[in-house]
């Protein structure tokens, strides 16, 4: 136990060494009380975290029964420095965690890495996805305080004529798509195969951006996946506190760093697809900081869908916030969807990134609002999957929809539907002539609350005919990856009526800008610390889960190269590579400035 006896001894002498500096030497425990003492035991000196790996061997190698005496002798002193914590075998495996990671972290030091936690935001409070939506928290849609209504004036103030006669052009051009929508169902979702998307056909690009949907397949060859899969089992097997919902039988799970989430992030198939997919994008703005051709990583969820579940029945929504997008600290100021707020909503582009990069979309922390640009979410299948075996469904009409869903609230209905059970309403009721611009506005923003998601249904959202217009994706295979618009309204089954899982990585398509960088630097050090993703519920996470990654998986995932540890935030992007624009590089140096790889 030679090695456990000088481990002891270091770390105590480290713990009791008074800390005389700060900053770039203070790479030392910080004495913050018993959690947060544990919280960054990653910070002990490197002369500390060199030793774990021998201790890690020794612990590997010698009799397991030899633990307690020697855990006893060690966590003795070390409780006392602590303040009388409990620092018992679990801690040290948390420690031992936490050293190892710090040790492999060879793009940046860990004084750096030490700054960038000290700036880091709060962590949101516990929760679960059902905490994300209206509709799975068991809440109603209703009314939002007054000054909505204020909002909602001001926003189309001297306009309501424009305005007014926009919806109406809106409400006669969606009859028009609802008809082809009918008709075309699952086929209006674009297919490519991965090794034809260095040449897509003009069809497939024209498809993917009138529809906002895509499948890309076979990115990862389908054996891969099927291994990803049953590590996730594993994983979660070993780790039977893992956090999901429903608490009493798992479909989503609260787990970001699994080594299958881990390996699919960073491989370089899937950040091949990702490229391909940003490529869809353009700006305006020729200045501005922004690189599709760069992916960034952004660690979400994972669902394991089994037979029979109702209970994961979300129904259409948009993510990406609620009353941000009506909000000018939100979407507004970034002028998003001005020419929809002029009156021309035909104007609109999707599809255009510069006004992106200076949008709020989390403005009231809701546990599960995305903070990070997702220009495309998406998932990576891990299951053969079909219509009503807990698959996607998406709304096809990305830019009617997000126009419609937009001006809805400045409306109501002179007359109610004939029968407002029913999910088909009467022409009379959808007619233009049957709707009037709100005078007063109303303090509705018709599915959106704070905090959550947007949600849409029949009875708010009557003109998009839902219940026809949200199709169900192709059937998807293991390897499949699919992605759809920020924007984009999407569901998921209501039912699983299929007799195998419906298992997905959810892993959208970010690009690089310097609020993902910022984004990025606050995900390093949750994943450092086995914390969940900084947009998600806080708590402690993947702290100690048996099997976490360590810095060396995504080393591995990245088969060699670099995208993926740059991806990650833990290597810096080279503003000196051939063929970067201007533009590229000046985004590259303040990424790593952001991420703390330049002084």
């Amino acid at each position: 136990m030679v090695g456990f006896s000088l481990f002891r001894s270091c770390v105590v002498a480290e713990l009791e060494t008074p800390c005389t500096k700060r900053g770039r030497c203070c790479n030392r425990l910080r004495l913050l009380g018993p959690l947060q003492a544990i919280r960054h035991l990653t910070l002990i000196r490197s002369s500390v975290t060199s030793l774990v790996k021998a201790t890690t061997r020794s612990y590997q190698s010698e009799d397991v029964r030899g633990f307690d005496h020697w855990t006893q002798a060690t966590f003795q002193p070390l409780n006392a420095v602590l303040g009388g914590a409990n620092f018992t075998q679990g801690s040290y495996q948390m420690l031992q965690n936490r050293c190892r990671a710090a040790s492999q972290l060879k793009a940046f030091k860990l004084q750096k890495c030490h700054r960038v936690a000290m700036a880091t935001h709060a962590q949101k409070r516990e929760g679960d996805i059902s905490d994300a939506f209206a509709s799975l928290s068991g809440l109603t849609p209703e009314p939002l305080e007054p000054r909505f209504a204020t909002l909602k004036s001001e926003l189309i103030a001297g306009k309501e004529n424009v305005i007014q006669e926009s919806f109406f052009r809106l409400l006669e051009a969606l009859r028009e798509e609802i008809a082809t929508v009918k008709i075309l169902k699952s086929k209006a979702i674009p297919e490519i195969d991965f090794k034809d998307i260095k040449d897509a056909s003009t069809k497939f690009s024209s498809e993917y951006k009138r529809r906002g949907a895509a499948i890309i397949r076979n990115v990862i060859p389908p054996v891969e996946a099927m291994e990803m899969k049953e590590e996730l089992r594993e994983y979660i097997a070993a780790n039977p506190q893992t956090k999901a919902f429903p608490s009493d039988n798992p479909q989503v799970y609260e787990l970001y760093w699994s080594p299958a989430q881990i390996r699919a992030r960073s491989h370089p198939y899937l950040l091949a697809a990702q490229r391909f997919l940003l490529s869809h994008w353009h700006s305006q703005d020729p200045q501005a900081l922004v690189s599709t051709a760069h992916p960034t990583i952004y660690a979400d969820r994972l669902r394991i869908r089994t037979p029979g579940d109702n209970i994961f029945a979300l129904g259409p929504h948009v993510d990406g916030g609620g009353p941000e997008r009506w909000e000018p600290e939100g979407y507004g100021n970034a002028k998003v969807y001005e020419s929809i707020w002029q009156g021309r909503w035909e104007d609109h582009d999707p599809w255009e990134i510069s006004s992106r990069l200076a949008v709020k979309s989390d403005l009231y922390r809701g546990v599960g609002a995305c903070s990070m640009f997702r220009a495309a979410q998406g998932w990576l299948s891990l299951s053969t999957t079909k219509a009503h075996e807990g698959t996607l469904l998406v709304n096809p009409m990305l830019k009617h929809a997000t126009a419609y869903y937009l001006l809805r609230p400045f409306f109501s209905a002179k007359k109610g539907p004939m029968s407002p059970k029913t999910d088909a309403f009467d022409e009379s009721f959808l007619s233009p002539d049957n709707w009037v611009l709100d005078c007063p506005q109303t303090s509705w923003l018709q599915g959106a609350l704070p905090g959550k998601g947007q949600e849409l249904s029949d009875m708010l959202h009557p003109h998009l005919e839902l219940n026809s217009t949200m199709v169900h994706i192709p059937e998807v295979r293991p390897g499949d990856y699919v992605a759809w618009h920020c924007d984009q309204i999407h569901a998921v089954d209501q039912k699983h009526e299929g007799t195998t899982d419906s298992s997905v990585l959810y892993i959208p398509a970010c690009p690089l800008t310097a609020h993902n960088a910022e984004f990025l630097a606050r995900q390093r050090q949750a994943f450092l610390e086995g914390l969940p993703c900084p947009d998600f519920g806080g708590g402690i996470g993947e702290t100690n889960h048996v099997g976490r990654p360590g810095i060396e998986e995504i080393e591995k995932a990245s088969q060699g190269r670099d995208a993926g540890m740059v991806a990650f935030g833990l290597q810096e992007f080279d503003s000196s590579a051939v063929g970067l624009s201007d533009t590229q590089r000046e985004l590259f140096d303040r990424a790593n400035k952001i991420l703390d790889f330049y002084d």
